[in-house]
């Protein structure tokens, strides 16, 4: 199968598939272009959830554009982008209408309750994922920690939060080194 449309009908799986955004959407990324497809490896995997996550946009259209340019280049770029835009297009745009029909339904409630559920635990197996991924060092675990407090708790900016842990990355690494000579 060619490579573009190859990137193409395999985004466009992921966006069919996965509801909740971008971060329910990376185990069935991962799962797709790392272990079955071998396009990344898990390494180029979390870097390119950090640049995703880093980049403005939706994580899920920087990590198709990532991971397409990777395997094809700008072609590739745009075919694995417009492959996980095309599903979330065509489903929003007919439950809007449907669902101004069927609000009020309790049962459209009910299944609104169970959908936020899932997505849910989507969220936690990448979570858990990237979590497994980071080295086991106590300075990893502070800035992750920190990290955490300053977004969630104090609701800093997160690209102040994501710079502050670039910069104590940088410091602890430069001291590490020190340490080493």
């Amino acid at each position: 199968m060619n490579r573009n449309l190859s990137l193409f009908l395999t985004f466009m799986k992921i966006g069919a598939f996965t509801f909740g955004g971008g971060y329910a959407m990376i185990p069935l990324i991962q799962r797709e272009v790392v272990e079955e497809k071998k396009w990344i490896s898990e390494s180029e995997l979390m870097d390119m959830i950090a640049i995703a996550e880093s980049t403005p946009g939706p994580i899920a259209i920087n990590s198709a554009t990532f991971v397409g340019h990777h395997v094809g280049g700008f072609r590739g770029a745009f075919c694995a982008t417009v492959g996980v835009i095309l599903p979330s297009f065509a489903i929003i745009a007919a439950i809007s209408y449907v669902l101004q029909q069927f609000e009020s339904l309790r049962a459209v409630k009910y299944a609104f309750l169970g959908i936020r559920a899932g997505v849910l635990a989507l969220i936690l197996k990448a979570f858990w994922n990237m979590a497994r991924q980071i080295p086991k060092k106590a300075v990893s675990c502070c800035i992750a920690a920190a990290a955490f407090v300053l977004a969630a708790l104090l609701k800093l900016n997160m690209l102040a939060v994501i710079v502050l842990c670039a910069a104590a990355g940088l410091i602890a690494s430069i001291m590490a080194e020190r340490r080493a000579r």
